[in-house]
């Protein structure tokens, strides 16, 4: 169950909401994973949970084909969702705040536009994201709600095919900072 903390952002493609990314019942959610894709802690260690056992050989096989070093921060990839009520996983590797050499809001901007794109690319249409990098990361929340809402919106300019992009709080603390430093229709 989510609970809607405002009524949108540009004209309602974006909505803030508090509650469980697991339960969306979006087209895909995103994974603020780890570069192992293997499952781990926070929001990454709840999807892997509620998914199931599909999300991990699908993650598996990605990292044998295609990331045998791991997924770099930044980039994005898609897998089944598994047990999850949404469609697909979008898996992206946030930026460990302090550790990337000054380039955490590049970082942070290419997660969110990389799964933008992964779903655009498959034909979706609604997409809900967690706070990426702000848990255990250490990204600022205030810092990470200018970085996402700038990106979302520069992406939804130009795209016209995802209606609803759907921003996930586990915490309504946490949706009130996003709210605050949000960006949006500036």
């Amino acid at each position: 169950m989510s609970s809607e903390v405002n009524t949108g952002f540009l004209d309602g493609r974006v909505r803030v909401v508090v509650g469980d990314i697991t339960k969306q019942d979006t087209d895909a959610i995103v994974n603020a994973a780890n570069s192992s894709l293997l499952g781990g802690g926070g929001v990454d260690g709840a999807i892997h949970r509620a998914g199931g056992s599909k999300i991990l050989e699908e993650c598996r096989e990605i990292r044998r084909t295609r990331f045998p070093e791991g997924l770099p921060s930044g980039e994005a990839v898609i897998t089944s969702g598994g047990n999850l009520p949404a469609l697909y996983v979008i898996h992206t590797v946030g930026p460990i705040y302090g550790q990337q050499g000054g380039r955490e809001a590049e970082l942070l901007g290419n997660c969110y536009h990389n799964s933008l794109t992964l779903a655009v690319e498959k034909n979706l249409a609604t997409i809900s994201f967690p706070s990426i990098s702000t848990g255990v990361y250490g990204y600022p929340r205030a810092e990470a709600a200018i970085v996402s809402s700038g990106t979302i919106e520069n992406f939804l300019w130009r795209d016209r095919q995802l209606s609803e992009v759907r921003l996930v709080f586990f915490r309504e603390q946490d949706a009130r900072i996003f709210l605050v430093n949000q960006k949006f229709g500036e």
